[in-house]
């Protein structure tokens, strides 16, 4: 198909071709062609850099244009990948991975293969010939940093001893130092301590547990959303780890009856820390302290990487480059929401942009984000935060929650005046969360006005490798909620268990439903419809609900009916 279209004179090359494509306006292609000269960039690195197309589209410009092949990074075996022919600092620098060695050629992933001067470095710095091949620009970021974190000595060679000199920084009022008290430096419980911590990153888990008993003593990990038991060290002990534990976060060893608040910061090597959210809670028989593991580069990762369905991703991230209007993620604690919004605000988190956040707490701290604790002790709540944020010329505003009327209609005011605000709630599906803000006494004409998109999610286990086939009756297909047309070419697969995953699960992945607010969704609220109309409008739209597109991933192989019926409801 000839997609050739006259365009203006000033636009040669790949600048011309977008246009043709459809892919940039007329003007817009002028102008970031001008930009990209000024900045004395590519027009590739520039289009790259400003997030304006699709990166899937514009890499397929891209190798349309200038004849250079496109792979899919995340579909090869980086195991034997030739990292060390290349220096890491200019694999870092120039978002340049190292594929295959074959003869005098080395073939290379880059984003933007146009820039001859980082071609002929890294071909003058290894002594082969390049070979340049096209990746998708965070793919090949996400692979870059897994590569590179994999060839560290970061677990290997990472010693107990060596969590010894941990890090730590603390949220606490009071950092009283009792060094007295005998936790402190009892050797056998600080190693004993660091190795849960240690085997509990290794593992992935997401929580730690240390829970005490009357005659036992019981500590869990929360791995893919299920808790399962890692230790129990004898009941005696209670007092010493949870002694050590506080101090470690700052936290007043002596104060055992109130809860308290902290943080650990952990570096495990130059380059990789990670920071656990500390929870203490007086019970029957002591103290019960749960860490929170906050892994700031789940955040990191590209809205493509959730879970998304094709139809989701391109409605959510339409709706995240808007100059205005409110985005909702509603689900249950733990259902992935905090890294849903993340990476949204990761798309937007440039030099352009004024992005304020208020959260209770801050879990993840990302540079280039103005991020503020709510503290009710001190009268930062988050309406009053929201009410300084939009003193502070915001572009960008991120709301923890909405739990009262006061943050919803201070909220929905920032949106309709041109701030794009993101915010959550707690409601079971996107339909209801229009009738939540209903029953605060949001008025429906704000909501139609000011929402653009909500999104409901939960989070499921997904199927290792080790899956296997599973045979089920066509009835029992029906019921669960599979249409007959979907039957004959349906393969669905169930847990196995081996050595590599956690009870024939690994990972999981999040599940949607991405309600954009129609004119006849619209028509509904105006005319304060109820939840069960709002959802059957959205199916008539096409919309597909939690279930269905839980359905979609039983479907895909990525998780089974046990699962689904565990996080969904039909």
């Amino acid at each position: 198909m000839n997609t050739e279209l006259k365009t203006s004179s000033q636009l040669h090359g790949f600048a011309r071709r977008l246009v043709a494509e459809g892919l940039l306006e007329e003007q817009a292609a002028v102008d970031a062609s001008i930009e990209a000269s000024k900045k004395g960039q590519t027009m590739l690195a520039w289009m790259i850099k400003s997030k304006g197309v699709d990166p899937e589209a514009l890499i397929n410009s891209a190798s349309i244009e200038y004849g250079i092949p496109i792979i899919d990074i995340r579909a090869i075996d980086l195991e034997h990948a030739p990292l060390t022919l290349v220096d890491e600092n200019l694999i870092q620098k120039h978002q340049a991975f190292p594929l295959h060695l074959r003869g005098n050629s080395l073939f290379l992933a880059l984003s933007d293969p146009t820039n001859q001067d980082v071609i002929d470095a890294i071909s003058f710095s290894s002594g082969f010939r390049i070979e340049p091949i096209l990746v998708a620009p965070h793919h090949l970021e996400r692979a870059i940093e897994n590569a590179l974190q994999a060839n560290s000595p970061l677990f290997d060679d990472f010693e107990e001893e060596g969590l010894e000199d941990v890090q730590f920084q603390t949220d606490a009022a009071n950092d009283e130092d009792d060094s007295s008290d005998p936790a402190v430096d009892e050797t056998p419980v600080v190693r004993f301590i660091n190795k849960v911590l240690l085997d509990a990153i290794r593992k992935g888990a997401s929580d730690i547990h240390f829970e005490p008993y009357e005659t036992t003593y019981r500590i869990r990990y929360r791995l893919d959303g299920i808790l399962s038991l890692a230790a129990s060290p004898p009941s005696q002990m209670s007092r010493r780890l949870s002694s050590r534990l506080k101090v470690m976060a700052g936290l007043d060893i002596a104060e055992k009856r109130i809860p308290q608040d902290g943080r650990i910061k952990l570096n495990l090597s130059r380059k990789k820390s990670i920071d656990f959210r500390v929870s203490t809670c007086p019970i029957m028989f002591g103290e019960k302290v749960v860490l929170r593991i906050l892994d700031s580069s789940a955040t990191k990762l590209g809205i493509e990487s959730l879970g998304f369905e094709k139809l989701q991703q391109e409605t959510f991230h339409s709706s995240v480059i808007k100059p205005y209007g409110m985005i909702l993620v509603t689900g249950p604690t733990g259902s992935g929401k905090t890294v849903t919004l993340y990476s949204a605000l990761n798309i937007l988190n440039d030099e352009g942009r004024n992005i304020s956040t208020v959260e209770d707490p801050v879990e993840i701290r990302v540079p280039g984000i103005n991020q503020v604790q709510q503290n009710v002790k001190t009268g930062m709540t988050f309406a009053r935060a929201l009410r300084s944020f939009l003193r502070q010329d915001p572009d960008v505003i991120m709301v923890g929650e909405i739990r009262d009327l006061e943050t919803a209609e201070i909220a929905i005011k920032a949106a309709q005046t041109g701030h794009l605000v993101f915010s959550t709630l707690h409601t079971n599906d996107a339909p209801q969360s229009v009738t939540r803000l209903m029953n605060m006494g949001v008025p429906s004409y704000n909501i139609t006005s000011a929402v653009n998109l909500i999104i409901a999610q939960r989070l499921m286990r997904r199927l290792h490798k080790c899956k296997k086939p599973e045979d089920m009756p066509t009835e029992a297909l029906m019921q669960a909620g599979f249409q007959q047309d979907e039957l004959e070419n349906l393969n669905i697969f169930k847990p196995t268990g081996c050595a590599n995953c956690h009870e024939g699960y690994r990972g999981r992945s999040g599940v949607f439903e991405v309600m954009p607010i129609s004119d006849n969704i619209a028509r509904i609220i105006l005319e304060d419809g109820n939840a069960i109309s709002i959802a059957k409008q959205a199916r008539e739209e096409g919309i597909n609900d939690l279930r269905r597109s839980a359905l979609n991933k039983v479907a895909e192989g990525v998780t089974d009916l046990t699962e689904t019926n565990r996080v969904t409801k039909d």
